[in-house]
Parts: C-alpha cells; structure tokens; sequence
C-alpha cells in the first residue's frame, strides 16, 4: 500500500472513532449518578438478608436468571417501585443525552435523585 492511499484510510479511521467516543450533553453526570445508584444498591445489599448457598454453587454451576429472581424472593428482595424508577429515570437520562437534550436529561437525573436519596 502507498502512503497515500494508507494517509487517507487513517484519515477515516480516526474521523470514524472520534464519532463512536462522542460524549453527549450531561454523559459526565449520567455516569456519576450510575455510580452513585450502584453504591446506593451495593450498601442496601450488603445490609439485606443472607441466605445459604445451595448444593448447586457449591458444584461450581453458575445461576441462572431465574434462579437469582426466586432466592431474592425467598429472601423478600422483591423488585421495588422505586428501583423501578431508578431504572426507568436512568434510561431517559441516557436517551435524553443520546439525542443532545440536555434539560431533559437533567431533568431525569433529578429524578433518580429524588428516589434514592441523599
């Protein structure tokens, strides 16, 4: 190849990569509220109810979905309407900065923070 035809494939190489890590209007803020909600979801975790390990982690078998979703409701951590419109408010939040609008996104990120606190 010649160093022309490779200037201009580097060219658009670099022009295409600097679309894809295009940061949207309020990803910074999107970001650290996801992280404050998973601290927020560690910390209750962390505080909830233990339960014994089954004969199947104890054979090295991976959990499935479905069995995940039945210990916790063994345990009473049963899906909230509050983590509901964490999720709910999050995904906006992404959407709204996706498309460039920012108050929007603001405004769903207010959202999430209005359920989990401070």
């Amino acid at each position: 190849m010649t160093v022309r035809p490779m200037l201009v494939l580097s060219a658009a190489v670099l022009a295409a990569s600097s679309v894809v890590g295009y940061a949207g209007v309020c990803s910074h803020d999107v970001d650290r509220m996801q992280a404050r909600v998973d601290a927020k979801l560690e910390a209750l975790a962390a505080a909830g109810p233990v339960a014994r390990e089954s004969a199947g982690a104890l054979m090295h078998r991976q959990p499935t979905p479905g069995s995940i979703a039945a210990a916790e409701k063994n345990l009473g951590e049963i899906s909230s309407p509050t983590v509901e419109a964490v999720r709910a408010a999050m995904a906006r939040a992404r959407e709204a900065d996706r498309v460039g609008d920012e108050a929007a996104c603001r405004e769903a990120l207010s959202d999430v923070q209005r359920a989990i606190g401070p």
